[in-house]
């Protein structure tokens, strides 16, 4: 069975608050803000595709990103955890916040990879939170979807998944071809590969596919489009710090307790 997994670089997320800023003519954070790092969603679904390969359920695993430029660094990983083949869709004039965009990229680089039996995504982008890219993989290519995913083992012909649902745990019984989206479990933590797997992984060909190589018209991308980013803005946090001095504990929390009813943050139980 070949897996492909859906991965996406964003911007590091223990960057310091102090740090961050959004450009408003791009209503979105710079590009050089930061380094970029494998959502932590898609670190689950690459470390569910590599347990299955492990468990030989999966015989084939390809990593696959759309995104501009050369984020390689995500790919890299991959191939240092011993995915098979890394593809990058080069997403130039396309929007990274835009699920339908993106979907509509994937879905072609699907295709072309020619329609594998299992497609694994994170169950959302950990920037942007929309949480739409696998279901839309998944209608396009009229697949069944399952979200919320964090095991899955051979079961027969199908896959025996377990998901996340609001009365607890679901078990179901999947037949590939299929989509699924991962969520985030304590057996899902990406391992980390070895220090000659990562040598190795810098000397791997990635294959870099343009949207022109894909058969998509600049018009066809464009017509996916449906969302409008209309402004961007990070939230201004004011703080203040008051020190109480004294040398008697009691007298201290007196105080505090006193300050903190005449900023109205603390009633008096009648």
């Amino acid at each position: 069975m070949h897996a492909v997994v859906l991965l996406k670089e964003i911007l590091d997320w223990e960057l310091p608050a102090s740090k961050f800023r959004v450009d408003d003519e791009a209503k979105r954070p710079p590009l050089d803000l930061g380094p970029s790092l494998l959502g932590p969603f898609e670190q689950n679904a690459l470390e569910l595709a590599l347990q299955l390969k492990d468990a030989g359920v999966v015989t084939r695993v390809t990593a696959l990103l759309a995104a501009p430029g050369e984020p390689v660094d995500g790919l890299r990983k991959a191939l240092a955890l011993r995915c098979d083949e890394a593809v990058q869709v080069v997403a130039e004039g396309a929007d990274a916040a835009d699920p339908s965009q993106t979907a509509e990229l994937l879905v072609a680089a699907l295709r072309r990879l020619e329609s594998p039996e299992l497609v694994l995504a994170g169950r959302q982008a950990g920037d942007w939170d929309h949480g739409q890219v696998g279901y839309l993989v998944a209608e396009r290519l009229g697949l069944p979807a399952v979200g919320l995913v964090f095991r899955a083992e051979r079961d027969g012909d199908r896959l025996r998944v377990w998901r996340v649902a609001p009365g607890g745990v679901e078990q179901l019984g999947v037949r590939p071809p299929a989509v699924l989206t991962v969520t985030s479990d304590a057996s899902l933590q990406l391992r980390m590969g070895s220090v000659m797997d990562r040598m190795a992984a810098n000397k791997k060909p990635i294959t870099r596919w343009t949207v022109e190589d894909l058969g998509l018209s600049p018009e066809r991308l464009a017509a996916a489009r449906r969302l409008e980013i209309v402004r961007t803005w990070a939230p201004e946090i004011e703080r203040q710090c008051e020190v109480i001095d004294g040398d008697d504990p009691a007298e201290i929390v007196a105080t505090v307790l006193s300050r903190l009813e005449e900023l109205k943050l603390l009633s008096r139980s009648p």
